[in-house]
């Protein structure tokens, strides 16, 4: 056969796109005694796919081995499946707990609290007076707390000065 169909059919071959009888006749051409060494390293790869292909599986248990194999798989698979369900499960039941009791605790603490503060004046004015009279007595106390503030402050400067004397005099 030309070298050069051959490097076209190993060309085509390597990019997949050969077709059966393409392939089929790299197969025959790699199966003879005499390949150009350009050509070695393919038909090395053929002789090996040649090898595969003829090898029988010799061990008479082989399919029942397979069978079994296969079989423990999807039960292993099976209980992985049941235990991730299962885990699944207990945490939607906790979560559905947790709904329900913080739903609960909430509407509890709705019925304890009041809803909305309910004026307790009908007539306008009256409750005008009454807020001054809060207010004024807030006041007094204000004024009350600013005297003793002021006290605070002298004992606090006093403290100050004692405290610059006593310094100077350790000098």
């Amino acid at each position: 056969m030309d070298s050069n169909k051959i490097e076209a059919l190993l060309a085509k071959y390597w990019e997949c796109e050969t077709s059966l009888e393409e392939e089929n006749e790299l197969r025959e051409y790699f199966s003879q005694r005499d390949i150009p060494a350009q050509f070695r390293e393919a038909a090395a790869l053929f002789a090996y796919f040649g090898e595969q292909r003829n090898k029988q599986v010799k061990e008479i248990a082989f399919d029942s081995k397979v069978v079994e194999r296969i079989q423990t798989s999807t039960s292993a698979n099976r209980s992985k499946v049941v235990r991730l369900m299962y885990n699944f499960s207990k945490i939607a039941a906790g979560l559905i707990v947790v709904v329900v009791a913080t739903y609960y605790i909430r509407s509890e603490i709705r019925k304890t609290t009041p809803q909305e503060m309910v004026d307790t004046y009908s007539d306008p004015k009256l409750a005008f007076e009454e807020t001054k009279k809060a207010l004024m007595m807030i006041s007094k106390s204000f004024g009350h707390a600013e005297e003793q503030a002021k006290k605070i402050n002298l004992l606090n400067e006093a403290k100050e000065n004692i405290q610059e004397e006593s310094d100077t005099q350790e000098l």
